[in-house]
């Protein structure tokens, strides 16, 4: 293999793993000059590549959709049975590392001409494999664009409808997709919010790319993971209720973190907080996190405030109770 082929191969290889790049960066990335950047990036043209160029300080190169499949060593119908694999992998989660599986799926729906990609539309649309337990449908789509923009450090513009089904357009810098429990996640800095938030990604109708880069944001995985779990856990309960407690919201949002989720102000010094569960043992879950010493009112309704209530009332006589005699040791003669 020649320098000139290898070079080519190791510029291509940086156009997939990122949406934009600068030339001047590209030259530094090969150890070349800016002009043999240009001049590789006309050998991939004439491979069947297609890599868009922008003049200015802003400029530079990105690899687009071409009019044929470039030499990727497939077929049409091996390109398209992949993406059509990739993208139920990655919608059912049949693979360990959702990460892997989405990043190889956008690299591929990248190139994909459009009539290939209409293919892979219309089979995804026809053939729907089975789901693993019941949950929300999530686009593929909208999956592969958010995955790009996630890797590429791309503010993008989402539709979203929430719970409530009030729809807006949110200006974000995806950090992450997770998948917890039966949906998935997007982990991402609001911008109108100025904060961190988790949004379902079935509930994303559109993705529209900005092309605005961005620094990413300090935040460890443990973070991470905590609010994922915070998102997953808020959704509609069988058992709701609101706890009204006297502790002013900043406080309240310092010591619960992620978990302040949901919580607003009552006024100057109290804070509103919703608790719930699959009962009023997880409700009760909820109130016992809140801070020793801190009093707090609930609407929890019937039944389920009569149930904790006769629960509480057993628990307090256990305690007030003479503790039962102390455990003997097994005997050597016991079996």
């Amino acid at each position: 293999m020649t320098d000139t082929t290898s070079r080519a191969l190791a510029l291509l290889s940086l156009l997939q793993t990122h949406r934009h790049w600068s030339g001047a960066e590209l030259a530094r990335r090969l150890e070349v000059t800016e002009r043999t950047v240009r001049r590789d990036v006309d050998r991939l043209r004439e491979l069947g590549y297609r890599v868009e160029s922008a003049p200015g300080a802003a400029g530079g190169y990105r690899l687009e959709a071409g009019s044929a499949v470039p030499p990727l060593l497939l077929t049409d119908d091996e390109a398209v049975t992949m993406a059509i694999g990739l993208r139920a992998a990655a919608s059912q989660q049949l693979v360990g590392g959702a990460e892997v599986t989405l990043t190889a799926l956008a690299k591929l729906e990248q190139v994909l001409p459009p009539a290939l990609r209409r293919r892979v539309n219309a089979l995804a649309a026809a053939v729907q494999p089975a789901r693993i337990g019941e949950g929300p449908a999530v686009s593929p789509v909208v999956l592969g664009e958010l995955a790009l923009a996630s890797r590429d450090s791309e503010r993008v513009r989402l539709r979203y409808t929430d719970g409530q089904g009030a729809q807006s357009i949110r200006r974000v810098e995806p950090h992450v997709l997770s998948p917890a429990g039966r949906k998935w996640y997007l982990l991402c800095w609001d911008l109108d919010r100025d904060d961190w938030r988790t949004f379902r990604v079935d509930r994303i109708e559109s993705v529209q790319h900005t092309r605005v880069l961005f620094a990413r944001r300090d935040i460890t995985e443990e973070e991470v993971a905590e609010r994922i779990l915070v998102a997953a856990s808020w959704s509609p309960q069988k058992v709701e209720a609101d706890v009204v407690m006297d502790v002013p919201l900043a406080r309240m949002e310092e010591y619960f973190g992620a978990w302040a989720q949901g919580a607003t102000a009552e006024g100057r010094d109290r804070t509103r907080w919703p608790v719930g569960g699959a009962d009023w043992r997880e409700a009760l879950y909820g109130m016992l996190y809140i801070p020793e010493g801190v009093e707090f009112v609930t609407d929890l309704a019937e039944p389920a405030r009569s149930e904790l209530r006769e629960s509480l009332v057993r628990v307090l006589r256990a305690l007030d109770a003479e503790p039962p005699a102390p455990r003997h040791p097994a005997s050597s003669t016991d079996s």
